[in-house]
């Protein structure tokens, strides 16, 4: 799917989610879940961008010491392990069933983006700073690297739009469920950043982890965590596209590189 066809499929989800079929039930629980799952991921995106631009320097967590230890090893670990086990068949069912309506299904994708941004949310801003600063940026070196940072953010928007920014926001069960349409999920991403290669979403994350002007044990500790989390954990995303695409995703992952662009093979 070309970015052209899949921004011209996002603008019609748009217009059917304007255009509601009657049902003043359902349509209100549309639009509850989209400003809770759309005001949470602006939270969240917010707190994240700006807690690792201070190198996790400066939160709202006030545990003590030694406590904090156990509390940051806690929040570190509670987004990876609930986003990958979410994503697994029982996962899924278990998201669908979250809602206690006939919509489950259908906002699952919004229920599961509203629970993601909760968790990062809680990350960044419950994270208890150990108060230690090894090296901060300054001057020129601070330009740079902030512009480094941006880019990376901006690396990681545009990788989500080629995968789908309906799912990756969580857009497509609200809007779905406001139209009265059966959620149909983007096709397998092939254009864009995933012609270079596979997983440049948890290329683009690792790469805001790294591009900071403030350096801390607590980033430290965070971008060695997540950055092993980027490269383990789409493994079992691509156990999935395999069970779903088959030969088609096997034709693909022969000719596109993991996380490291390189040359592609001749078919």
């Amino acid at each position: 799917m070309t970015a052209d066809l899949r921004l011209a499929r996002l603008l019609a989800l748009v217009r059917a989610a304007l255009n509601p079929a009657p049902g003043a039930g359902r349509v209100a629980l549309a639009l509850t879940f989209g400003v809770l799952c759309h005001s949470l991921f602006a939270l969240a995106v917010i707190a994240m961008i700006s807690a690792m631009y201070f190198g996790l320097s400066k939160s709202l967590g006030t545990v003590p010491w030694p406590w904090a230890i156990v509390v940051n090893a806690a929040l570190i670990l509670q987004f990876p392990l609930a986003h990958s086990l979410l994503l697994t068949g029982p996962g899924r069912r278990f998201v669908a069933r979250l809602i206690p309506s006939p919509h489950g299904a259908t906002l699952a994708t919004t229920t599961y983006a509203i629970i993601a941004s909760a968790q990062l949310l809680v990350l960044f801003a419950l994270w208890t700073p150990s108060g230690i600063i090894w090296w901060r940026a300054e001057g020129a070196t601070l330009w740079m690297i902030t512009a480094a940072y941006g880019a990376s953010w901006l690396l990681l928007l545009k990788a989500s739009f080629d995968a789908g920014a309906e799912v990756q926001s969580g857009a497509l069960g609200w809007m779905s469920l406001m139209a009265h349409i059966r959620p149909v999920f983007p096709d397998m991403p092939t254009t864009g950043l995933f012609r270079l290669i596979r997983q440049p979403i948890y290329v683009a994350f690792a790469l805001t982890l790294w591009t900071v002007p403030v350096w801390t044990p607590d980033q430290l500790l965070l971008a060695l965590c997540y950055t092993v989390y980027c490269l383990l954990a789409p493994k079992l995303k691509e156990r999935r596209f395999s069970d779903q695409y088959g030969e088609r995703f096997a034709r693909y992952k022969a000719h596109v590189p993991y996380i490291l662009p390189g040359r592609r093979k001749v078919q």
